[in-house]
């Protein structure tokens, strides 16, 4: 573990703070200036699928530039695209907001190879436990990002317009940060052009298992977590009330990230994987259970622990899918995978709790989260009958 890691997981706690900030109050200030209820999250929307449509691009940036000036470039669209976002407010646009929160994902799709790039940075022994320290930052983003869209609520005359305001100044502290991490050079030419071709790394069994359980993981966090805030607003409980349960929430999608690595080099990877499914079963119990303050607090801490168990795996097990000259584009691949499923999530967590309820929208998850869990099983069945040849 060196300075160069822990200043990434610095710049992943930050990430964090604007995608937790993002997520407290897109769908609060999309309900208060959207034409009708159920476009409510296309905001939230606009931002995954932001980030689906850069991945080819970014991709590309990390292949000719390499990290550090891709991951600049993204902060630079960070800082735009808020102040965009609090423009929209103020103007009381809804479509410009949708715009620049699609503009955002931009950003989003840098920052989501953060944890990749924490491979990079360690010894091949420390890889499982790199990846976990950097998520593990996004504990700054659990406190930060609470506090600071219920802090800069009222900071302007236009409800939650100081929020974005704010996220730039987050953004640019971010980039003066990220100018002191040394990552390796980017590869050369004709290296970063070789390797296998993307169909033939995309049709590994361990290659289709990681990105199902990031991305059906991912989306169904999102799905319950970006219908949180409006579900909380019909039940009668204050925005600060919100931001204590999203605050909960975060944490405990990143404090495990302490010891998550361990686990995983201890237990292996799909028994933790494993573990991580199992949670987000209790979560959609508990929030089954009632629609109290503390059923959701319960509900949406268990979903960040079974977020953390299952993606960190996921990531990890992703690290065994291809080669060094292979990596700008299986994780581009990955990451698209990931954004087109939080895409659908993002419309779908809007449309469903305002149309349907809370009660079916959770339901309705036990669905991915039973793909998920068959094909945890096929690539633990195909290793067992591997290891029996």
């Amino acid at each position: 573990m060196n300075r160069n890691l822990w200043l990434l997981a610095i710049c992943q706690g930050l990430f964090l703070t604007n995608n937790v900030t993002f997520i407290a109050i897109n769908g609060l200030v999309g309900l208060n200036l959207a034409p009708l209820g159920w476009m409510a999250t296309l905001p939230v929307m606009g931002y995954v699928v932001g980030g689906a449509l850069s991945t080819a691009v970014v991709a590309r940036t990390q292949a000719r530039f390499g990290r550090k000036i891709s991951f600049q470039m993204g902060l630079m669209v960070a800082v735009a695209s808020a102040l965009l976002c609090c423009y929209a407010a103020y103007s009381r646009n809804f479509w410009l907001l949708v715009t620049a929160t699609v503009v955002a994902g931009y950003y989003s799709a840098n920052a989501q190879l953060y944890r990749f790039a924490a491979a990079e940075l360690a010894l091949p022994a420390f890889r499982e436990k790199a990846i976990s320290l950097v998520m593990a930052g996004g504990l700054l983003g659990a406190v930060a990002g609470p506090n600071l869209a219920a802090r800069t609520q009222s900071l302007t005359e236009v409800p939650f317009a100081g929020a974005y305001l704010a996220l730039a100044g987050v953004a640019l502290l971010s980039m003066a940060l990220l100018a002191f991490i040394e990552f390796p050079p980017p590869p050369e030419a004709h290296t970063a052009r070789g390797g296998r071709p993307l169909g033939e790394i995309m049709r590994q069994p361990v290659f289709i298992v990681a990105a199902a359980a990031g991305a059906l993981g991912f989306g169904v966090m999102n799905l319950l977590m970006a219908a949180t805030p409006i579900a909380m607003q019909v039940c009668g409980l204050p925005f600060s009330s919100v931001a204590l349960v999203l605050e909960w929430h975060v944490i405990g999608m990143f404090a495990p990230g302490f010891f998550t690595g361990h686990l995983i080099r201890r237990f292996g990877t799909l028994p933790i994987m494993a573990v991580g499914l199992a949670l987000n079963v209790l979560c959609v119990l508990i929030a089954l259970s009632g629609v109290e303050l503390k059923e959701f607090l319960i509900a949406l801490f268990v979903l960040g622990l079974g977020w953390n168990f299952l993606f960190t795996g996921a990531t990890t097990l992703a690290l065994t899918a291809y080669r060094p000259e292979e990596k700008d584009k299986a994780q581009g691949a990955l990451n698209f995978c990931i954004f087109a499923v939080l895409a659908v999530s993002s419309l779908a967590s809007g449309v469903l709790v305002t149309t349907q309820g809370w009660a079916l929208l959770n339901l309705g998850s036990l669905l991915p989260l039973g793909l998920t869990a068959a094909a945890l099983a096929w690539l633990a069945l195909g290793q067992r009958k591997g290891q029996n040849a």
